[in-house]
C-alpha cells in the first residue's frame, strides 16, 4: 500500500534531492513537521498545500471533482533570522495579526482549562515560540480562565520581556528551558489537573500499554523531580526530563506539556489527564489491569514515528516496552474470609515486603493444612 504520511524525514529527503513543497506526492498528509520544513524552504514562506494539485476542467454536466481534504493546520511558522530588534519594531511585531491571534487562542485555552477545573485561583501558564529569541506568555496573578489578548506577554529566551502591559508568569523559565532542550517544542502547557497531579503527589508513573490512544499522543509520560516552582532548579529538572517526554508531572506541583502548537500542548494535557483519571478507577475494580502486548506497542510506537513523533522507546526490546512493575493499584483483592491484605506500597522498604512474603506465605500454607 502506498504510503499516506509524510513525515519530516521525508520531507528533508525531499529537499536534499532539489525537490520542494510542490513536488509531494498527490494524497498524502503532511506531518506539522514535515509542512514546517517545507514551509522554511527557499521556494517560500508558508507555501500553498503542496497535496492540493489543480484540477482539471469538469467536462460539460459532470459533476466538479472532489476537492482533497486537508489536515487543519495551527503551527505557527517565522523565517529564521527574521526575529525584530528595534523597540518599535517588536512593538509593532507583537500588535500584528498573526501575533493577535495567537493571543486570542491562548485566552480560549486558558477558559476551557479553567472550565475543566485544571486550575485554580491564579495557577497555570502558557507559552508560545514565534521566533528565534521570541515567546509569548502568560501574566502572573491571573485566572486562566479570564485572560484577554492584553493579558499578554512577549519575552525572549532569558525571560526579559520584551513587550506587554502585564508581568510575565514566574514560571516563564521553565517554559523556556523546555524550547531550550527540546528545539522540536512550539508551545508550552502548565497547569494543575487533579487526577494527573495525583499522581504527581504520590510519585507514580502512570503505566503503558494500557489505551492506544495515549500511547500515540503521549507515549511515555515523564517524571521530573521536585524543585521551587519558578526556580533555577526546576526549570533544569523539566528541561532535562522535556528531552524524551510530551507530557512531564512535576513531582508535587502538577503536569507540564508540549507540542506543535498550544492546542497540541493543550490537548496533550487533556490526554494526561483523562489517562491518569482512566487508570484510577480501572484500578479500583479489583480485577488487574490488562496490558496490550509488547509486539503491538511497537506497532504503535511506528504510528507515532509515522506521524512525526519521536518515542524515546523506539529501540527498547518488545519485553521492555509494556513493563510496569513499580506500579502499584491502590486496591488488591483478596478472597471472602482471608485477612485483608495491605496494598503494596511503591516506597515500600524490604523489611515491609518481607513481612508481606511471609503473610502470604503463612496464608497458603494454612489452606495447604486444611485441604
Amino acid at each position: 500500500m502506498a504510503k499516506r504520511i509524510f513525515t519530516e524525514s521525508d520531507a528533508r529527503d525531499l529537499l536534499a534531492k532539489g525537490g520542494s513543497a510542490a513536488d509531494v506526492p498527490a494524497g498524502v498528509l503532511l506531518t506539522p513537521s514535515a509542512r514546517d520544513v517545507l514551509s522554511a524552504a527557499p521556494n517560500g514562506h508558508r507555501s500553498p498545500s503542496p497535496w492540493a494539485k489543480a484540477a482539471a476542467p469538469a467536462a460539460s454536466g459532470s459533476p466538479p471533482p472532489a476537492s482533497e481534504p486537508i489536515l487543519p493546520n495551527y503551527v505557527y511558522t517565522w523565517v529564521p533570522g527574521s526575529d525584530p530588534k528595534t523597540p518599535a519594531d517588536i512593538e509593532r511585531f507583537f500588535r500584528s495579526a498573526p501575533i493577535e491571534e495567537l493571543k486570542q487562542r491562548m485566552c480560549d485555552i486558558g477558559r476551557r482549562m479553567w472550565e475543566r477545573e485544571y486550575t485554580d485561583g491564579n495557577g497555570g501558564n502558557m507559552v508560545i515560540r514565534v521566533g528565534d529569541n521570541l515567546f509569548l506568555t502568560t501574566q502572573t496573578l491571573i485566572s486562566k480562565g479570564f485572560m484577554t489578548p492584553e493579558t499578554i506577554a512577549l519575552v525572549d529566551f532569558d525571560g526579559r520581556q520584551l513587550a506587554g502591559k502585564y508581568k510575565r508568569t514566574s514560571e516563564c523559565m521553565t517554559h523556556l528551558a523546555i524550547f531550550r532542550n527540546q528545539p522540536k517544542a512550539r508551545a508550552t502547557c502548565h497547569a494543575h489537573p487533579v487526577h494527573a497531579t495525583a499522581y504527581a503527589v504520590a510519585n507514580v508513573r502512570p503505566p503503558t500499554c494500557m489505551i492506544p490512544e495515549a500511547e500515540v499522543f503521549l507515549g511515555q509520560i515523564g517524571m521530573a523531580e521536585y524543585q521551587t516552582p519558578g526556580s533555577p532548579a526546576n526549570a533544569e529538572a523539566v528541561g532535562r526530563v522535556a528531552k524524551d517526554h510530551h507530557a512531564i508531572l512535576m513531582v508535587n506541583h502538577g503536569v507540564i506539556t508540549w507540542g506543535d502548537h498550544i492546542e497540541d500542548a493543550y490537548w496533550k494535557m487533556e490526554n494526561t489527564d483523562s489517562y491518569c483519571k482512566t487508570i484510577w478507577i480501572a484500578s479500583q475494580l479489583g480485577n488487574g489491569l490488562k496490558t496490550i502486548t509488547g509486539g503491538q506497542a511497537r506497532e504503535l510506537i511506528d504510528l507515532r514515528k509515522q506521524l512525526g513523533m519521536f518515542d524515546k522507546r523506539e529501540n527498547w526490546k518488545e519485553c521492555e516496552l509494556c513493563d510496569n512493575s513499580e506500579f502499584r493499584p491502590g486496591v488488591v483483592c483478596v478472597n471472602a474470609g482471608s485477612p485483608p491484605v495491605a496494598p503494596v506500597s511503591s516506597s515500600a522498604n524490604p523489611a515491609d515486603e518481607e513481612a508481606l512474603v511471609q503473610m502470604i506465605t503463612d496464608l497458603i500454607m494454612e489452606k495447604v493444612a486444611r485441604s
